[in-house]
Formats: C-alpha cells, sequence, structure tokens
C-alpha cells in the first residue's frame, strides 16, 4: 500500500516536472515574441542578436529546469517558469528602452544613452546561477534555521552600512560604493535574511506574543510585556526611514514583521497596533524631514510641478507617468509605439512600470499583475502545504516581502502611495534587486519542495482502524489451549493477528501489554494482554467485528492520550505493578467523566 502510494506520487511529481518545461518553453517564447515586436515597430526589422540571445537564455533556463528536477523533484511547477517569464520579459523591456534612450539623448557624456540591457543580461547569469547552487548545495530548508541570529547580525549591518556613505542617490542613502567594485544596495539582500530571523524568532516565541491582555474598544489587545520586539523593529523601520531617508526599505521592513506576526499568532490587533504604529511614525518623519516631506507633496500635488510657483521638492516624474499610464487607455500604443523614454532616467527602474501600461495599455498591466499574484499565490500555496512552522512562516515571509515590494512601487508610479524609489522585481535594471529576487525564487522552490514530498511521496503507514470498544453478548472466537499453554513452541507470546502485527511495530514493548496506554495492543473488551497469549483465545463482549454498523478507533498515537473505555461496557482491570508500571486505580478512570470502573463478569459470554 505504502510503495503503491509513493510510486504514484513519484508519477505525479514527473508530471508537474514535464508541466514546468512546457511552462518554461512558452515563457521564452512569449518573450522572443515581444522581443521581434519592439524592434519591428522601432527599427523595421529582426534584433540583432536575436539567435545568440534566445539560445543562451533557452540554455539557463534548462539549467535550472534541471537542477529543479533532480534536487527539487517535488517543487511547484509554476515558481520557476513564472520568474523566468518576469525576466524574461524585464529584458526586452530594457532593450526596446535602450534604443529609445540612445536617440533621445545623443550628447557625448550623457549617461542616460548607455545601455541597460547587456549588464542587465550579465547579472540574469549571476542570478540565475546562485540560485542553481542554493537549489543544488541546501538541502532542506531547515539548515537556515540554524543561523536566524547569523542573518540577523548581518542583516543590520547591511542595513545601516549605508548610513556612513558619504554621498547618496537621489535624495537617499540606499547604496554602496566600495572602490574597484560595482555598487550594490544592501537592503535588497536584508529583506531576505531579515525573513529567515524573523521565520525563526517567531517561531520559538509565538506561544508568548499570542497570549491575550487587555480588551479595548471590543479588540483583545496583546499584553505589554510581549510589545517589546514589536517596539523595537518599529524603532529600527523608523531609523531607517530618518537616516538613510528610504521610506521603500522601512515600509517594506516593518510591514514584512506585522505580516510575519499575524501568521504566527492569528491575532488582528497586532496587525492593528502595527498599522497605527506605522502611520503614526510615518506622519512624525514626513512632516520633519526633508527628503520624505517632498516625496509626500509630489504625491499629493503631481501637477503642482507644471505651476509657475512650486515646492522644489516636487518632481515632474509623478506627472509624467500619470500621463504615460493615461496615454495607454485599455490595450496601448503597441510595443516600440509609445514614448515611456520621456519620464527620464526613472524609466528603466521603478518607472518601467509606466512602460507597459503606455504600450500595452490596462489589459497588459492586468495581465502583468496578475503574473505577480499568481507566483505570491504559489508562494502562500506553500506555506500552507508545509507541517514544520519553520517553513510556513519562511513561506509566508518570502511571499509577502514580494507582495510588500510590489505594492509599495506599483503604488508609487500610479499614485496610490507616496514615491518610494525601490526597483520593480525582475522587471527594472539592477543587478541586487535581480539578485535577491532570484534567491527568493531558490527558497521558494525548496520549501514547495518539501511541501510536496509530505504530500505526494508518504513515508509513514497510515493507522489501521481497530474494532471499537465491545459490549456483553458476543464471541470473537473460541478458546485455544494452546495459548495458556506453558510449553508452546518458539512462537510464544507472539499474536499473530492482522491487526497485531501493525501493533508489533510500535516499538520494543512488543509481545507484553503493560496495561492501557498509547501504543499498546488490547485483548476483547479493551482487556490487555496477558504476557504469551495469542489475541484469538480473548473474548468479545459486543457487536460482531464483521458488524457493519460498529464503530472503529484509530489505534492512538506516540505521545497522545488513549482512547477512554466505553462508559457502557465492561472496564479492564488494572493492570500488575510486575509488569514495571505502576497499577491504575480508580481515580484514573475520573479524567474521562467515567463512573468508577466495575469489574469483569466472571462469565465474559453470560
Amino acid at each position: 500500500m505504502q510503495s503503491t502510494a509513493r510510486g504514484e506520487g513519484r508519477r505525479l511529481a514527473a508530471r508537474h516536472r514535464n508541466i514546468e518545461l512546457g511552462l518554461l518553453a512558452l515563457a521564452v517564447a512569449v518573450c522572443l515574441a515581444g522581443h521581434i515586436d519592439a524592434s519591428l515597430a522601432l527599427t523595421g526589422k529582426l534584433p540583432s542578436g536575436l539567435l545568440v540571445h534566445g539560445l543562451s537564455l533557452g540554455a539557463l533556463v534548462a539549467a535550472a529546469h534541471l537542477a529543479v528536477r533532480r534536487f527539487a523533484p517535488y517543487a511547484d511547477p509554476l515558481i520557476l517558469p513564472l520568474g523566468v517569464f518576469l525576466t524574461g520579459f524585464g529584458l526586452m523591456l530594457l532593450d526596446r528602452l535602450d534604443f529609445s534612450y540612445k536617440a533621445a539623448h545623443p550628447g557625448k557624456g550623457d549617461y542616460q544613452k548607455l545601455p541597460a540591457a547587456p549588464s542587465q543580461m550579465m547579472w540574469v547569469f549571476i542570478s540565475v546561477a546562485a540560485a542553481i547552487a542554493l537549489i543544488v548545495f541546501v538541502k532542506h530548508h531547515r539548515f537556515f534555521q540554524r543561523y536566524v541570529y547569523v542573518m540577523m547580525a548581518g542583516a543590520l549591518v547591511l542595513l545601516t552600512a549605508p548610513v556612513f556613505s558619504p554621498t547618496d542617490s537621489f535624495g537617499a542613502k540606499r547604496w554602496i560604493k566600495l572602490p574597484g567594485l560595482p555598487s550594490f544596495e544592501p537592503d535588497e539582500f536584508v529583506k531576505v535574511a531579515i525573513t529567515i530571523f524573523f521565520a525563526g524568532y517567531l517561531m520559538a516565541n509565538r506561544d508568548a506574543l499570542a497570549l491575550a491582555g487587555r480588551k479595548v474598544w471590543g479588540m483583545t489587545l496583546p499584553r505589554g510585556r510581549h510589545a517589546g520586539p514589536v517596539l523595537a523593529i518599529w524603532a529600527v523601520s523608523l531609523l531607517v526611514l530618518i537616516f538613510e531617508r528610504d521610506l521603500g526599505t522601512s515600509l517594506i521592513f516593518f510591514g514584512l514583521f506585522i505580516v510575519m506576526l499575524y501568521v504566527a499568532t492569528e491575532r488582528t490587533s497586532w496587525v492593528v497596533l502595527g498599522l497605527l504604529m506605522a502611520v503614526g511614525g510615518a506622519t512624525v518623519v514626513g512632516t520633519l524631514e526633508p527628503h520624505v516631506h517632498g516625496r509626500v507633496e509630489a504625491w499629493l500635488h503631481p501637477l503642482d510641478y507644471y505651476k509657475p510657483v512650486h515646492d522644489p521638492a516636487i518632481s515632474e516624474q509623478p506627472a509624467e507617468a500619470l500621463f504615460s499610464l493615461g496615454t495607454g487607455h485599455l490595450t496601448g500604443t503597441g510595443l516600440g509605439s509609445g514614448r515611456p523614454w520621456l519620464i527620464g532616467f526613472a524609466g528603466r527602474s521603478d518607472f518601467i512600470f509606466t512602460t507597459i501600461g503606455e504600450e500595452l495599455g490596462l489589459a497588459g498591466v492586468t495581465a502583468v499583475l496578475l503574473v505577480y499574484v499568481l507566483l505570491i499565490q504559489r508562494g502562500m500555496r506553500t506555506a500552507i502545504g508545509l507541517t514544520d512552522p519553520f517553513g510556513k512562516l519562511l513561506a509566508a515571509g518570502l511571499s509577502a516581502a514580494l507582495a510588500l515590494q510590489i505594492f509599495v512601487v506599483v503604488g508609487g508610479v500610479s499614485g496610490l502611495v507616496p514615491l518610494t524609489g525601490k526597483a520593480l522585481p525582475f522587471l527594472a535594471a539592477g543587478g541586487s534587486s535581480l539578485l535577491a529576487n532570484w534567491l527568493m525564487v531558490a527558497l521558494l522552490i525548496k520549501l514547495s519542495d518539501s511541501s510536496g514530498r509530505t504530500a505526494l511521496d508518504p513515508v509513514q503507514p497510515t493507522p489501521e482502524p481497530l474494532p471499537a470498544q465491545a459490549g456483553p453478548g458476543d464471541r470473537s472466537a473460541a478458546t485455544d489451549p494452546a495459548a495458556t499453554n506453558p510449553g508452546q513452541g518458539p512462537d510464544q507470546g507472539q499474536d499473530q493477528s492482522p491487526s497485531s502485527s501493525h501493533s508489533r511495530r510500535q516499538g520494543p514493548d512488543q509481545g507484553q501489554d503493560p496495561g492501557p496506554g498509547p501504543g499498546r495492543t488490547l485483548g476483547g473488551a479493551g482487556r490487555p494482554l496477558a504476557p504469551g497469549s495469542d489475541p484469538s483465545t480473548q473474548t468479545t463482549a459486543g457487536p460482531a467485528l464483521t458488524d457493519p454498523g460498529a464503530a472503529t478507533e484509530l489505534r492512538p498515537a506516540f505521545g497522545q492520550a488513549p482512547v477512554a473505555p466505553h462508559p457502557n461496557g465492561p472496564q479492564p482491570p488494572a493492570p500488575q505493578a510486575s509488569y514495571g508500571y505502576p497499577p491504575v486505580n480508580e481515580e484514573h478512570t475520573q479524567g474521562y467523566g467515567l463512573p468508577p470502573r466495575s469489574p469483569f463478569p466472571s462469565n465474559p459470554s453470560a
């Protein structure tokens, strides 16, 4: 039975891998088709290097698929294709924008004419290679559970490092620039490390954080002494907002902790408290800090830039983004036929979303957002399927981190929230963001592999149903004189019944029964088997075993309480202390709410 279930699970896993391969081929084909369409609209001919680009991308995708097929065969079949589609779609958009920026900025020394697609392609290879390495060398996701505090220390170092940078980038200190090395954005890696730390911390402290406190306005608030971690994370996020002027990282950092805290404790009071703290802190900092205040003013009054006199902190980008999105209407102008490059340098970072809205319209925006939503949903589905708390929290946290970043970027571009300057995952130019997001994809693949193994590859046998407690009046078998013969053969004390073969696998106590308890075999009418006896000699006093209406019960698992004796049937006698266990007295039955046990009838068949 178990081998049959295993074989079926492996066949289903192989089918998932074949589905994944087909979806990967479809994702690469759609991206190459968009590349051709944009090039035909811009130049009237096929893009140069199309064959090399397609073969290199296909080879990279094939390597990732083989790694998943070999080292994560039970993984979700949609996570890798969704990541590949978003990455390839972003490469197509960047190549399309490179052509327009080069034509619009022909001046010598103008950095905006420098192409972004070649360097992004290099980072695609690095990111996918890092994801493959994680899938191959990390055997199980609980490997990271050993290093949660190391992750926390590294995340805090990376989070505070930009504060000591002598320069900033467009008003925010988000980058680390080292001599001779390319600059990188540490907060992209912080969101991965801090998610691992939150999963480990909340797994260990969720019981204390779930305790209820006072009721205020009909809502049960957590206890005050357990709010310390939330206050600490809130303070760190405010420090990031004040000293680094990074609104996006602060929102993601604090929002991620609140979401994971709710997943761990299931208390909405934490969510309400977190929202109040976030709004209060952002209001204070947005009023006092000039750069953040300018972002808020540009969000509230985007068209004030075109007034003769306006706040110098307001830039033209929010208004231009609204114009670009409005130009697309329902189906867009078509790839290569719009003018998204008018937004300026940010058109290849967070404002790459406006390219989708202008050239693919509302239909294209909806399709891309649905791809993001599907990727997040697969992560949450993985969290539901996992059995260990650390894996559940980690999968939910990674999905929430991706959802929060998409929300702050898309919301900022569309005018829903203030601009944050964060990169749109997988689509925008930026090696740090791409590498961090592919590490998240690799983690979700490993997590979904563990979830799939639990569902498709059972390793524990299913508990066999046992007959219910029998009442007086029936006999299951005739008495066998050999069962009580001290001189019987080498099979003395063994149970030949089918159900007892399962009980012999429960532990080292086979062949004897110390009394009622977890995993101990009972004879007829719930009586303990005597040492060296055969269950076939035991009598039952109740419905016959062939009675289809008789209730069944499952053998209690290790560590669980035994099933209570039937209140109307005869009760088993107390086991002897010579078995190595203390005798059971009358008080033990009172825990089940039963009357004191009655003695066995002298004649069980009566």
